[in-house]
């Protein structure tokens, strides 16, 4: 009635099984055992070729079917094509996360985002001036370049493609592993980086280098980058030179940091955008009023003054000039604030002459203290003198020898306070 249903073509499941090199029988230990030989020999890191790089991701796709028991029956009965069709294709994990859970890392680098060699950090002195003008200077810097001639292969153009250039020693791991004995019976596993191939993986025999790199597959580069210090910028602050470090087959260039040190200035202190100075003036021009000229960081000159009867407190000697701070980084015509800081400076003696008419804008001078009734014939009369910080140590060591002498007085020990009894413990 309904007639016959066209056969269903044969899938193609055998694909996987060929890529890792076991039977279709083979168990999750056995398929785990085949990537990993064969994922350390088409790590990127090892083969820059594009090709090979594209074998890993499948091999790696492979891997990560036949090892999950529910995609593996899946392939099994429906291919790739029914793979796909079924939605066991969906939740791949990145081929470089499962190579990193699976080996620990390879040379330490992260799996997370793309590949890169080491960034390279330079120290930037710069003074106070730089940050509140802006500068532009040159650094000159030494790294590495892929080879142009051989193009990151270290092969010259005459070697046969079908050649092999993985190193003999590590066999193109990149690492080398040596067994230490600790102790009868007791060995120690020792993974280090192949010091033939310095990790690359790859060794060219000497007939085959290439004439520019001698084989390394990269050269020593000479370049001079321009750093813009920008108004405003901040000691500690990073400027970013991306992908102008070392570079390697195969990855992604590092960067160059360079990381401004800001110099101590003779004048001002820096916080964030406010400008802090310290200025002494004389006890005249606290009371006075006070003026004074500050050169800035832009080579001007300002003329800064109080307000006309205004005196500078000795507790809270502090005053501020409006948008004369340092530039806000990125908005520079915009400035903090100038906090001035003042010391007075007393003066060291006043002659007696000039009490009356200090007294008559000061106030009247209190020449007889308060008693509290206490009569004048048993007040003793002092004078004070300068301190000197001799009188304070002469002062302590005269106490302790005191505090010594009472307790020989109290017949106790020699050296023991208050008198205490000599007292023989007996140990447990």
């Amino acid at each position: 009635m309904f007639g016959r249903m066209a056969p269903r073509a044969p899938v193609d499941n055998t694909r996987y099984y060929e890529m890792l090199g076991v039977s279709k029988t083979a168990t999750t230990e056995e398929i785990k055992k085949a990537y990993k030989r064969l994922a350390l020999r088409l790590h990127p890191d090892k083969n820059p070729d594009p090709n090979t790089q594209e074998k890993f991701k499948e091999l790696t796709v492979a891997y990560e079917v036949l090892s999950d028991p529910e995609k593996r029956r899946m392939y099994d009965e429906l291919g790739e094509e029914g793979l796909k069709e079924g939605g066991g294709m969906s939740g791949f994990r990145d081929p470089m996360d499962i190579f990193e859970a699976m080996f620990g890392g390879l040379g330490g680098r992260s799996s997370r985002g793309p590949r890169k060699t080491e960034d390279v950090v330079h120290a930037l002195r710069v003074s106070l001036e730089d940050l509140y003008n802006g500068k532009t200077t040159k650094l000159a810097i030494q790294r590495k370049r892929v080879c142009a001639t051989c193009n990151g292969s270290g092969a010259s153009r005459d070697a046969p493609a079908s050649a092999s250039f993985a190193c003999r020693t590590c066999h193109g791991n990149g690492v080398e592993v040596r067994l230490r004995q600790l102790a009868p019976g007791m060995v120690q596993q020792i993974q280090s980086v192949c010091s033939e191939c310095e990790g690359s993986g790859r060794s060219v025999p000497r007939k085959y280098q290439c004439t520019t790199c001698r084989g390394k597959r990269v050269v020593e580069d000479r370049a001079v980058i321009e750093v813009v210090v920008e108004k405003g910028m901040s000691h500690g602050q990073k400027i970013v030179f991306r992908g102008e470090a070392d570079e390697e087959p195969g990855v992604q260039p590092g960067d160059v940091i360079v990381v401004l040190q800001q110099k101590p200035h003779a004048v001002f202190q820096r916080q964030g955008s406010t400008l802090l100075m310290e200025q002494s003036i004389r006890l005249v021009d606290a009371l006075c009023g006070v003026a004074l000229a500050v050169k800035t960081l832009d080579n001007r000159t300002l003329l800064i003054k109080s307000r006309p009867g205004e005196v500078i407190d000795g507790a809270v000697p502090l005053k501020t000039v409006a948008g004369e701070g340092m530039p806000i980084y990125r908005r520079s015509t915009q400035h903090g604030v100038l906090i001035v800081k003042f010391k007075i400076e007393y003066p060291h003696y006043v002659d007696p002459a000039h009490h009356a008419a200090l007294e008559t804008i000061l106030g009247q001078q209190r020449t007889e203290p308060m008693l509290d009734g206490t009569d004048a014939a048993e007040v003793e009369e002092h004078e004070l003198i300068d301190f000197d910080e001799s009188q304070l140590r002469a002062g302590a060591e005269n106490g302790a020898r005191e505090a010594y002498e009472s307790d020989d007085d109290d017949g106790g020990t020699p050296g023991m306070p208050g008198g205490a009894q000599r007292v023989s413990c007996a140990q447990q």
